[in-house]
């Protein structure tokens, strides 16, 4: 079994469950199929897991290693966001509403996606690679946001939570609006849902 799920912390996981999407950070593993390291590029992407008959050997020595992710969702609490090649319409929409939720940067269509991957980066992950974090009042979380609650992530979807397992979500319960939560979903991506982009989120129970 590889280590190549990724949870909503971020973490890269050995579990048997299947993902709905791959992506990458670029070349993280030995010749071994070992983990080296936990990112490389500061563009991490979400994939479809087929594209134009494009076939791979997973951990490929060279090569960047596949990562998978149990929704969408999941992915973007990780701190990844749409890939521009397999994922166009996904990718446009998600900067459409990042440029939305960020009037501040007073960047526009033009503004390459690099400097957005730069902003992200700096809200996921610390220097030391530790999980960055920030807490907000429940009642103002979008769809799509992962908080934490007794050191489990959970999903906020419809005024629940939805607790989160690489195999799916297992308990819900009743979102407490005035509750002050940790937020895992990266702030500026949180603000992209509130500015209209919807993240996938498989909600059938385990």
């Amino acid at each position: 079994m590889l280590q190549n799920r990724v949870d909503p912390f971020g973490n890269i996981i050995k579990t048997s469950a299947r993902g709905l999407l791959m992506g990458n950070r670029g070349l993280l593993h030995n010749d071994k199929k070992e983990l080296v390291r936990p990112y490389k590029l500061h563009a991490w992407i979400t994939c479809k897991l087929e594209f134009k008959d494009r076939r791979r050997q997973v951990m490929t020595p060279g090569l960047y290693t596949e990562l998978f992710f149990m929704d969408e969702a999941t992915s973007f609490a990780a701190g990844h966001r749409p890939c521009f090649e397999c994922r166009r319409d996904e990718a446009e929409k998600f900067k459409s509403c990042w440029l939305k939720g960020h009037p501040e940067y007073h960047f526009d269509k033009r503004t390459s996606i690099k400097h957005i991957d730069d902003i992200i980066h700096h809200q996921r992950i610390s220097p030391q690679n530790e999980k960055i974090t920030y807490e907000a009042q429940a009642a103002t979380l979008p769809d799509g946001t992962f908080v934490v609650l007794d050191n489990d992530p959970y999903l906020i979807k419809s005024g629940s939570m939805h607790q989160w397992t690489p195999f799916g979500y297992k308990k819900k319960i009743q979102l407490p609006p005035d509750a002050i939560l940790k937020v895992l979903t990266p702030r500026s991506i949180v603000n992209a849902f509130c500015a209209g982009y919807l993240p996938e989120m498989k909600l059938d129970v385990v």
